[in-house]
C-alpha cells in the first residue's frame, strides 16, 4: 500500500500536472481566439439603435479670427502646472502599489520559510544556517514573479535582483564550505527545486493566455484526474472491465480506442463537475471577494507548492501537504502584512476615472501601454475602455470569458441608450480586497460605440488617446477626437504618440475639428488652447513614470 501511495503521488500525480498544464496552453490559445473573433464579429453587427451620432462635419461655424489650438509635444521636460495635489495623488498611487508589492513579496517569504524549514527538519544532523539560507532563497523563486506581474515598473529588475541576491547567498555558502560543496551542486539544486514548476507556470503565465489561464488550469487539472481516476477504478475491477470490453466488441472497438473512450469518459464526468467551480469563480469575483490580479499570484503559488511537494513524498506521504500548508501560510500572511501597511493610506487615495482610447490597430503596442499605465492608475481609479481586438484577450474578465463559454456573450454589449445608462450607473468604482480598481471594458456594436464612448468622455476626470500609427486610414478616431473637444477640458486630455503618428494629418484634424465647436464645450472659450501630446519613443520605465506624472497633472486640472 504504501508503495502504491508513492507511485501515485509522485507518478501519476506530476503526470496529471504536467498533462494538464499542457491542455491548459493549447486550449486557453483557442479559446482566446474564438473569443476574440467572436467579439470583433459582434463588433460589426448593428443593435438596432436609431443613428443619432454621425460622423462629424468640419463646415466651419465659428467666426473668423479664432485661436486654433497648438498641439504641444512633451516628452522628457515634465510640464508643471501647479500640480501640488497631481503630485499627491500620484505619489500616493505608487506607495500603494509599493505597499502592495512589499505585502505580496513577505508573504512570498513566509511560503518559502515553511519549505525550508520542512527541509531542515528532513536533513536533521545536517542542518545549519549556510543549509537554511539557500533553501529559503531557493524556495522564494515565486516571490519574484508575483513582485513582476504586480508592478509593471518593476520588471525584469526584480529577477536581477533575484539572482544578485541568490548568487551572494551561494557564493558565501561557497566559501565556508570550499572543498565539500561545488556550485555545480547549487545550480543543480536550484533547477530541481524551481525548474519543473517554472516551466508549467509559464505554459499560462504567457501574456496571451494569462487572462484566463488560471481558470482554464483548473478546469484541466480536475478534469485529467477525473480521465486518470476513471480509467483507474475501471481497470481495477475486473467485472466493470468485462463489461466495459463487451460493449466495445458489440461496437466493433478495438483495446485501443476503448482504452481513449474510457478517459474520455473520465474528462467529460469531471469535467462537468469543474464547470461549476469556475462559475463559482467568476461569482466571487463579481462579488469582489477576490481580484483577477489576486487569482493569477495565488495560482502561481499553489503551482509551486504542488510541484514543489511532491520530491518530499519519499521521505514521508504526508509531507505531500507542504505546498498546502505553505500556500496557507502565504495568504495568512499576506492579509496580515497587507491590512498593517495600508492600514487608512489606501482608503485616502482620490478615486479618478481614466477613459483610455487608442488606435485598435496597435496590437502588442495597446498591450504595454496599458499594462504600464494599468498597475499604477488602478491603484487610484477605475479605467474605462471600449473593448477592441487589440485588447480583447488582454483585459477579458473571469465572468466575461464564462459568459461566452456559456453562450452568453452577447448579454455583455451595450443595447441602446437605456441599457448603456444602467451600465454607467452600475459601473464598479469600489477597489476590490487588495486596494486595485478594476477595468470597466465597454462591449459595443457598431452603433452603439458612439453614444458610449459620449457618455464616458463626459464622466471621466482624464483621458489618456493613444494616436500611434494615426493616418488617414483611421479616421474613425476622428469622431472621438470631435467628442473629446466638446466634452472634455483640454487639460483633462493627453494624447500618446510616436514617430508612426501621422503629425501633419493629427494638426490638420485638430484644425478643422476646432472650427466646429459647439457653443457649450468647455474649450469654446479658450484663448490659447494646447493640445497636449506625449512623445513615445522606447517605452522605458522613465518614460512611463514621465507620462504618468502628467497623466495625473491632467486628471486633477480642472
Amino acid at each position: 500500500m504504501s508503495n502504491d501511495a508513492t507511485v501515485a503521488l509522485t507518478g501519476t500525480f506530476p503526470f496529471i500536472i504536467i498533462v494538464s498544464a499542457i491542455l491548459a496552453l493549447v486550449v486557453s490559445f483557442f479559446l482566446l481566439l474564438l473569443y476574440r473573433r467572436a467579439v470583433v464579429q459582434a463588433m460589426s453587427a448593428l443593435a438596432g439603435v436609431p443613428s443619432k451620432s454621425t460622423q462629424p462635419s468640419f463646415a466651419s461655424n465659428r467666426p473668423s479670427g479664432i485661436s486654433f489650438p497648438v498641439i504641444e509635444i512633451m516628452e522628457s521636460a515634465v510640464r508643471e502646472r501647479s500640480a501640488s495635489h497631481s503630485k499627491g495623488a500620484y505619489l500616493q498611487a505608487v506607495q500603494s502599489l509599493n505597499r502592495l508589492t512589499l505585502a505580496y513579496a513577505i508573504a512570498g517569504l513566509g511560503y518559502a520559510l515553511v519549505f525550508a524549514v520542512v527541509m531542515m527538519f528532513l536533513a536533521g544532523a545536517d542542518s545549519s544556517v549556510n543549509r537554511f539560507l539557500v533553501l529559503l532563497s531557493f524556495y522564494s523563486w515565486p516571490v519574484a514573479f508575483s513582485c513582476s506581474l504586480i508592478n509593471s515598473s518593476v520588471g525584469k529588475r526584480v529577477f536581477i535582483y533575484y539572482v544578485v541576491i541568490v548568487m551572494l547567498i551561494a557564493i558565501l555558502v561557497l566559501l565556508r564550505n570550499s572543498g565539500t560543496l561545488q556550485a555545480g551542486e547549487l545550480i543543480l539544486l536550484w533547477l530541481i527545486t524551481n525548474g519543473p514548476a517554472t516551466v508549467l507556470l509559464l505554459t499560462f503565465l504567457n501574456r496571451r493566455v494569462r487572462a484566463v489561464g488560471p481558470l482554464v488550469l483548473v478546469f484541466m487539472i480536475i478534469a485529467t484526474a477525473g480521465s486518470v481516476a476513471t480509467l483507474s477504478v475501471v481497470g481495477g475491477n475486473q467485472l466493470l472491465l468485462g463489461r466495459v470490453a463487451d460493449i466495445g466488441a458489440v461496437l466493433g472497438l478495438d483495446g485501443v480506442v476503448i482504452f481513449f473512450l474510457v478517459l474520455l469518459t473520465g474528462f467529460i464526468l469531471f469535467g462537468v463537475i469543474g464547470w461549476p467551480l469556475l462559475q463559482l469563480f467568476g461569482r466571487k469575483y463579481q462579488q469582489k471577494r477576490m481580484s483577477e490580479q489576486a487569482i493569477t499570484i495565488d495560482a502561481v503559488y499553489l503551482l509551486f507548492g504542488v510541484v514543489q511537494s511532491i520530491t518530499l513524498v519519499f521521505d514521508g506521504h504526508v509531507f505531500i501537504f507542504t505546498g498546502i500548508v505553505a500556500f496557507v501560510v502565504y495568504k495568512f500572511v499576506f492579509q496580515f502584512v497587507y491590512r498593517l501597511l495600508s492600514g487608512r493610506h489606501d482608503k485616502e487615495c482620490s478615486k479618478k476615472q481614466l477613459l483610455l482610447l487608442r488606435v485598435f490597430s496597435l496590437g502588442k503596442k495597446s498591450e504595454r501601454l496599458f499594462d504600464t499605465i494599468g498597475s499604477v492608475w488602478l491603484r487610484t481609479g477605475n479605467i474605462n475602455l471600449i473593448a477592441g481586438p487589440d485588447l480583447a484577450t488582454s483585459t477579458v474578465e473571469p465572468h466575461e470569458f464564462l459568459d461566452f463559454m456559456g453562450g452568453h456573450l452577447s448579454r455583455q454589449f451595450v443595447k441602446g441608450d437605456e441599457d448603456l445608462e444602467q451600465r454607467i450607473s452600475g459601473m464598479d468604482n469600489l477597489p476590490d480586497p487588495d486596494g486595485r480598481y478594476r477595468v470597466n471594458e465597454f462591449f459595443c456594436r457598431a452603433d452603439t460605440w458612439q453614444m458610449t464612448m459620449q457618455r464616458l468622455a463626459s464622466k471621466s476626470d482624464a483621458v489618456l488617446m493613444d494616436l500611434r500609427r494615426l493616418s488617414e486610414k483611421n479616421r474613425g478616431c476622428l469622431y472621438e477626437l470631435h467628442q473629446i473637444f466638446n466634452t472634455v477640458p483640454l487639460e483633462s486630455v493627453i494624447f500618446v504618440i510616436d514617430d508612426s503618428t501621422d503629425r501633419n494629418f493629427l494638426e490638420k484634424s485638430c484644425r478643422e475639428i476646432w472650427e466646429t465647436l459647439t457653443p457649450t464645450s468647455p474649450n469654446a472659450k479658450l484663448s490659447k488652447p494646447v493640445v497636449l501630446c506625449f512623445l513615445i519613443r522606447n517605452g522605458s520605465i522613465n518614460e512611463t513614470d514621465k507620462l504618468l506624472s502628467i497623466l495625473y497633472d491632467a486628471a486633477v486640472a480642472v
